[in-house]
């Protein structure tokens, strides 16, 4: 099932996700969301960005195949915790799903150390760096209430202030379904 994807603006992005109970079943909720995200050309979506205040994510780098590492790099991250950022933080040019055609450049640590559960229930402790890293943070700051335009300077944040609000009005282009905006 392709879910509507929540836009920049609606109260569930800035939640911090709550913890989900060791053995829920989310193998279907896991498939829709890779489902959702490939249908959106994306190549990680978090379970708040479907309007699921819980701490899951789905990441899916194989289409980036020129990037080192991400011929396999296809997993579900459930309870995650990162335990430890470091290195020198890199610029890229960073999007998501929940602000349609903004690009920014953002600055974040090369590697990282992370504690989670597959999709199986396993848990796992790992370390990512360069691209994994960054999708993986990106990813982790949707269940911490955060987004890529957090990290920008004020003065681009202004600048890109009326972009931003026609985004939580639901006055946007996609090529995929978005969520309808929240009535206030």
């Amino acid at each position: 099932m392709i879910y509507p994807i929540v836009m920049y603006g609606d109260a569930v992005l800035r939640q911090k996700a709550s913890d989900i109970a060791p053995g829920t079943d989310l193998k279907q909720l896991i498939e829709d969301m890779y489902e959702t995200m490939h249908a959106a050309s994306g190549i990680g979506l978090a379970a708040p960005q479907i309007g699921k205040s819980i701490r899951l994510f789905v990441v899916d780098g194989t289409v980036l195949e020129d990037e080192p590492g991400m011929a396999d790099f296809k997993k579900a991250f459930i309870n995650p915790q990162i335990l430890e950022e470091w290195g020198e933080p890199w610029d890229y040019e960073e999007g998501c799903l929940s602000i349609p055609n903004i690009r920014e450049k953002v600055a974040r640590k090369a590697r990282l150390r992370i504690r989670y559960f597959d999709d199986q229930w396993n848990q796992k402790e790992e370390e990512y760096d360069g691209m994994q890293a960054r999708i993986i943070q990106h990813e982790y700051d949707h269940i911490e209430g955060k987004m890529f335009v957090d990290y920008l300077p004020a003065l681009k944040k202004r600048l890109l202030k009326s972009k931003l609000t026609d985004i939580s009005k639901g006055k946007v282009d996609t090529e995929y379904r978005i969520a309808a905006p929240l009535k206030k």
